[in-house]
């Protein structure tokens, strides 16, 4: 799995998840200022990306993410790692 098309699965789960227009969504967004999700919203998103990828998520790897940008190397490491 390559940047873009992780870009395209956080994007697509923004907007399923938080009923979120893709045209708010750039990897410059921040999750909490500009998007406007909370902690509980994260944690939703965290859930459904392990789902997804099969594979477990540590905590403090999303401790720091701040934007779409920051998800996305956040998963990629993830894949990188296996």
């Amino acid at each position: 799995m390559n940047k873009e098309d992780i870009y395209q699965e956080v994007t697509g789960l923004l907007v399923k998840l938080f009923e979120l227009s893709p045209e708010q969504i750039t990897p410059q967004s921040r999750l909490y200022e500009d998007l406007d999700l909370d902690s509980i919203d994260a944690v939703d998103m965290v859930v459904h990306l392990q789902k997804r990828s099969g594979k477990k998520i540590k905590p403090e790897d999303f401790k720091s993410v701040r934007t779409v940008q920051d998800v996305v190397d956040a998963v990629e490491r993830l894949h990188s790692e296996s």
